[in-house]
């Protein structure tokens, strides 16, 4: 099979044999091992998806030795982890909705050929495994990569061709339905997103016939049997009759997220005591299950369809109410607070320098990112009382789509030589907290000083449908539970001349590109009214950086010079770093050095500056210097007129009298003379100097 212009291989049945499925997915010298186990059965009480998926690039792949002190890999880093992320919520929908028993995917990097980029690979990988097992699956599916270069769609795109990418998302599919897209942009339209979703369709397509094919082959079309779920359809019918209006009144009455839920719960409490202790015991995991499934969920999409009135009292094109501050952290370099109903989101930003830039050393690609942005979700926002422990993958995930929203507009490189942190503490969760990440995120850069090419929002988009009726609903500014009850949630970030990230997961089979091309539109409408908002808090970076952050001084020297400014051992630029309390930074490019010195205060960068510039200064002929005499010798004195830079003055040219000895002349080392460069040879480069050419003859 193809994947772009280069052949894909599928094998199987060689190795990993004890699994339930095994692959290895081969493209040139890249070679991806992606497994898959189901327990048997399910665990008691189960009542969801337990699906685990794991990727993991090992360094060996490379030929690389893994860093650290044990040179072995370690916990998952970032990249790894969105990986799996991506593969999770592209196989998640497509499990029967009653198969409970665990599954584990395991996707391993084993080969690496270094121009490939295999996370565009290991969809496919996964559900390849799925598909040589007898695990029930809805699938296949595959993931492909769609970049726009120099304005063509590319598949699956080497990593030496994305330089002139203006448009990289990640799309996944079945043969008949898109289930699932992540990427970036630079101002795209939304037409232009479109078109590239249904460019990737076509070649996922044909991976998943191949995938078909392969299955009937091996006698995999036909799946396990199982029986993970006992129901009472009698419960079910009296569950429904005597709880559905009650939560239908308190949907459309009650517009506060925690006055819902109490009154939710009571209506369930309220119905278990027609039973004993001993009946409730073992009817009440189905009680809560018909509750949430045929009666909460029933009754929202409907009152959705039917009404066009939402949980909180909205129409479906509303945006909650909105308030934003900036400037709210005194000692950051920049903060600011959004606001949007019950989601609230404190964005603090950090300058730094080049040592502050995050390292990046992974199996394929290593270098410095000098924007980052982390995402904090504490317990506490949704009213949770529990600890907060470590970074979960949600976490992960959405700080990474806000650091796609934001990056196309931060500047970096020559435009701007701080190193930028964006932190964005979750302070409120009722939906789309990613989204107010980007808002919060964009005014704590603008208030930081920064200067930030245009203001960025983001909003987060639902979907309610009934394939009985053909009714359906686009929802802007999603509620938490209406992301979890709906059958879309569409995340969509960008400027006024267009978007710049974008993730969407689709629940339900059979979304049409028109309904998708309807919730793009809404959802441009949406971002431009947050905009506005953002706009109206603080319209353009503040014209200077706030007081803690540090200054800086930015100098280009020639390339011969910087081994100077370093030193034997980095002697020279510590002591500079050391006596004048400032950071120095240099970057080689192009036979030149960039110094980046970072201080306090003005005095500070002064002093160090003008170290520098005395140990780059070049010698002009005709100038005077005030030197130190470091030698005395039969025929002169060496004196150092620029630091490292020594010149002879001979003993002719000490004065207009005549000398015999040095002795004569009274010079010692150690002395301060004020000296005239005189000559510089060209074969030598050897400086000569002269003190009688600055004394008047008699």
């Amino acid at each position: 099979m193809l994947g772009g212009d280069r052949e894909v291989i599928i094998e199987t049945g060689k190795l990993a044999k004890q699994a339930d499925g095994s692959v290895v997915v081969k493209q040139g010298d890249t070679m991806l091992l992606a497994t898959v186990v189901a327990a048997k059965e399910a665990k008691p009480d189960c009542d969801f998806m337990p699906l685990q998926v794991d990727y993991k690039e090992k360094y060996a792949a490379a030929g690389r030795y893994p860093g650290g002190f044990l040179k072995r890999e370690a916990r998952p880093n970032d990249s790894e982890i969105l990986v799996a992320r991506l593969i999770d919520r592209a196989l998640r929908p497509l499990f029967p909705a009653d198969y409970h028993a665990e599954v584990f995917v395991t996707v391993n990097l084993i080969s690496a050929d270094k121009d490939i980029q295999p996370d565009a690979l290991a969809g496919l990988a996964a559900s390849a495994a799925l598909a040589v097992s007898d695990i029930p699956f809805g699938g296949p599916i595959s993931e492909v990569r769609v970049a726009r270069i120099d304005g063509k769609f590319v598949i699956n795109p080497l990593f030496s061709q994305m330089e002139n990418c203006d448009l990289d998302i990640m799309v996944a599919g079945t043969l008949d339905n898109i289930m699932m897209v992540e990427g970036e942009m630079k101002e795209v339209s939304e037409a232009d997103m479109l078109d590239a979703i249904k460019f990737a369709h076509e070649e996922i397509k044909k991976h998943c016939q191949v995938q078909i094919e392969l299955s009937k082959e091996l006698g995999k079309d036909v799946k396990r049997t199982y029986c993970h779920e006992t129901n009472d359809e009698e419960l079910r019918q009296l569950i429904i009759k005597e709880t559905y209006d009650k939560a239908y009144a308190v949907a459309k009455g009650a517009t506060s997220k925690h006055e819902r839920m109490d009154q939710f719960d009571a209506i369930e409490a309220e119905f278990c005591t027609r039973y004993t202790e001993e009946e409730l015991a073992e009817k009440l995991p189905l009680i809560k299950k018909y509750f949430h499934d045929d009666v909460l969920k029933k009754a929202m999409r409907n009152m959705i369809l039917d009404e066009g009135i939402r949980l909180d009292g909205r129409k479906t094109t509303e945006i909650r109410p909105i308030w934003c501050e900036v400037g709210y952290l005194p000692a950051a370099h920049g903060s600011a607070i959004f606001t949007r109903g019950e989601t609230q989101a404190l964005a603090s930003v950090t300058l730094g320098t080049k040592l502050d830039e995050k390292q990046k050393d992974e199996v394929l690609v290593q270098g410095t990112e000098q924007f980052v942005l982390h995402y904090n979700f504490p317990p506490f926002s949704t009213g949770e009382a529990k600890a907060a422990r470590g970074l979960s993958r949600r976490e992960i995930g959405h700080g990474n789509l806000a650091w796609r929203a934001l990056k196309p507009m931060v500047p970096v490189g020559d435009e701007n030589p701080y190193a930028v942190r964006v932190v964005s503490d979750i302070l409120e969760s009722n939906g789309s907290s990613s989204m107010a990440t980007v808002c919060a995120g964009t005014l704590a850069l603008m208030d930081s000083g920064l200067k930030m090419k245009k203001h960025v929002s983001g909003i987060a988009m639902g979907l309610i449908t009934d394939t009985a009726t053909g009714k359906y609903a686009v929802l802007s500014d999603i509620l938490g539970d209406e992301d979890h009850l709906g059958d879309m949630d569409f995340k969509v970030t960008g400027t006024r001349d267009g978007i710049t990230a974008t993730q969407m997961d689709i629940k339900v089979d059979g979304l049409s590109y028109e309904v998708l091309a309807k919730a793009l539109e809404q959802a441009k409408q949406g971002r431009l009214y947050i905009l506005d908002k953002l706009v109206e808090t603080i319209a353009e970076p503040r014209a200077d950086f706030r007081p803690f952050v540090p200054r800086l001084v930015q100098i280009t020297i020639p390339g011969e010079f910087i081994g100077a400014v370093i030193g034997p051992g980095g002697k020279v630029i510590q002591d500079i770093q050391k006596t004048t309390g400032t950071t120095i930074t240099i970057t080689e490019a192009d036979n030149k050095g960039v110094v980046d010195i970072f201080g306090e205060n003005k005095e500070a960068l002064d002093a160090a500056l003008a170290r520098i510039k005395a140990i780059t200064a070049t010698p002009e002929v005709g100038e005077v210097y005030k030197g130190k005499v470091k030698s005395i010798v039969a025929f002169g004195a060496f004196v150092e007129i620029l630091p490292g830079k020594d010149g002879l003055l001979h003993i002719s040219e000490i004065d207009h009298k005549r000398f015999e000895n040095m002795e004569q002349t009274g010079i010692k080392e150690g002395d301060t003379l004020e000296v005239k460069l005189i000559g510089v040879d060209p074969k030598t480069g050897k400086i000569k100097l002269s003190r009688k050419a600055l004394i008047k003859k008699e």
